[in-house]
């Protein structure tokens, strides 16, 4: 009977030194969190660790989590991130048991680690960044030490018992620990929702000022009366949001500053948000496309941006383009984040509406899309030219400088590739069987626009499908075709041909590195 009490006692001990681990992790987080609110919260260790992982996910590995996760890979990652760090404080509890020292001293090594992730992120704004990860650290230590030696042996009791008094004991620390970390995280959480109403203000104050050149009316049949198919103007919660910030920027545009340097620029300049509201604006539809989009994918959307032209900004400093003599053929943006993204100069200077945007379908843009200014370019993908939350351009060469997708495999130049969408039927829908139904969907190939789209049935003839009618060559394109439907399974298959006569390819390709190719097409079983 003694041997099943002291194993019973023993497996009591073991649970509650797990418990120990648990409660030491999760006042760690809970404390740095309250750092974090008065350091800055990207400096807080959960974001700085999932900064440093998302940085060195190989690219096919990040492509697979946008794919399948979708907007929800941030959540995903960061729920990663907890549930390993809930395994390891575990495991640090039942460790420091019988080596109390070195098990508090590991809660310690993980904090020097999460500072470490602090102050190599690029937008790292100096030691203060690593403060969150060690204080929140030295507290979770503190709780661990404390708590398991409550658990410690009595000496009165046998071998491996815990005594009654030691159990009570500890079970109120631990809710004590509880409680004041629980406190800690909830205050942390008001401080930094805090730092953000300033951000929040400024933009509720932004008033858009018309634009000098406006857009012209969207076409009546623009947008056809086709139910399934994507609306024409993405509205701007739907909009398609792939970005590698874990916590969203929240800038005050009052104190937003955006520098113009580099390579040819002849008379830097630094602009305020108001300097630039108060420029010439334009205002234009443009379709914009990620990079990681499937082919048949979700991660396209069309808005009304209005914005600065950035080819004017350009020539007033005395930038040329590479064709015209100048010596820089790359355009890098930074946003206040540390992403870089570079843009061919070229393709800036040609003439498209390339833009720094300040407005998003007639509001201030919304903090996830950029707020207060980003960049447009008709034509490209969004991560050589779509660079939210900027606040430095740089002007310099492709061969003295990879931005941060380049550096992982991506290629340099990416033009935005004619792909055409199926909405409507979804995959695998079961229509009625010899009744009409309309298969539609969208087709884009910004900067060239859209010629004809055209479906197949199975194995039979391309037929050609009914187009809206084109805003600009910048936008998407609506298409419709009138389908009688036979039961059985069907595949559905569509592709376009842009405005320059090109047939969109049959050749399927994956994302990387320059965007994924090859025609959509559904599986519907009509009956």
């Amino acid at each position: 009977m003694a041997d099943v009490t002291i194993n019973r006692s023993t497996l009591k001990r073991g649970a509650l030194a797990a418990s120990s681990g648990l409660l030491s992790g999760y006042t760690a987080l809970a404390v740095a969190e309250l750092i974090a609110s008065f350091v800055r919260p990207q400096a807080g260790p959960v974001t700085a660790v999932g900064g440093a992982a998302i940085d060195r996910t190989p690219a096919p590995v990040k492509d697979f989590a946008i794919r399948h996760f979708g907007t929800n890979d941030k959540l995903v990652l960061q729920l990663g991130i907890l549930t390993a760090l809930g395994f390891l404080a575990l495991l640090l509890g039942l460790f420091a048991l019988r080596h109390r020292r070195a098990g508090a001293a590991g809660v310690l090594a993980f904090g020097l680690l999460g500072a470490a992730a602090a102050l190599g992120r690029p937008d790292a704004s100096g030691a203060a960044d690593a403060l969150p990860s060690l204080i929140g650290a030295a507290a979770g230590s503190v709780v661990l030490y404390g708590l398991v030696g409550r658990l410690r042996e009595s000496p009165a009791g046998p071998r491996g018992a815990v005594g009654r008094l030691d159990r009570r004991g500890f079970l109120v620390a631990a809710g004590a620990t509880v409680l004041a970390a629980t406190g800690a995280g909830a205050l942390g959480r008001t401080l930094s929702g805090r730092r953000g109403q300033g951000a929040v203000a400024s933009r509720a104050a932004v008033r858009l000022p018309a634009p000098a050149s406006p857009a012209a009316p969207v076409p009546a049949r623009a947008a056809l009366r086709i139910p399934g198919i994507s609306a024409f103007t993405t509205p701007n919660a739907d909009f398609y949001r792939v970005d590698t910030a874990l916590v969203v920027p929240k800038v005050d545009a009052d104190g937003w500053r955006l520098r113009l340097h580099g390579k040819g620029v002849g008379r830097p300049r630094t602009y305020s948000y108001q300097e630039l509201l108060g420029r010439d604006l334009i205002e234009r539809d443009v379709t914009l496309t990620c990079v990681s989009n499937e082919v048949g994918g979700p991660y396209v959307g069309n808005a009304r941006w209005l914005g600065v032209p950035l080819a004017d900004l350009l020539r007033e400093a005395g930038v040329r383009p590479p064709s015209r003599g100048g010596p820089a053929d790359q355009l890098v943006a930074r946003s206040v984040d540390g992403m870089t993204l570079g843009s061919p100069v070229e393709d800036v200077m040609d003439g498209r509406d390339a833009m720094l945007a300040v407005g998003m379908n007639g509001e201030p843009l919304p903090f996830e899309h950029g707020f207060p200014v980003r960049m447009v370019v008709p034509g490209l993908y969004g991560y050589v030219s779509a660079c939210k939350w900027i606040q430095d351009i740089e002007l310099t060469t492709f061969d003295a400088y990879d931005p941060y997708w380049v550096k992982r495999k991506w290629a340099r130049r990416a033009p935005i590739k004619t792909q055409a969408r199926i909405d409507t039927p979804k995959p695998f829908a079961r229509p009625p069987a010899d009744t009409t139904v309309m298969v539609g969907g969208v087709a884009w190939a910004q900067h060239r626009g859209i010629q004809a789209v055209e479906v197949r049935i199975d194995d039979g003839p391309w037929q050609r499908a009914d187009l809206a009618d084109q805003d600009t060559v910048d936008t998407w394109r609506q298409w419709s075709l009138p389908w009688k439907t036979t039961p059985g399974g069907h595949t559905l298959t569509v592709r376009a041909t842009d405005g320059a006569g090109l047939l969109q390819t049959d050749r399927r390709t994956q994302t990387i590195p320059d965007g994924a190719s090859g025609w959509h097409s559904v599986f519907v079983t009509p009956g």
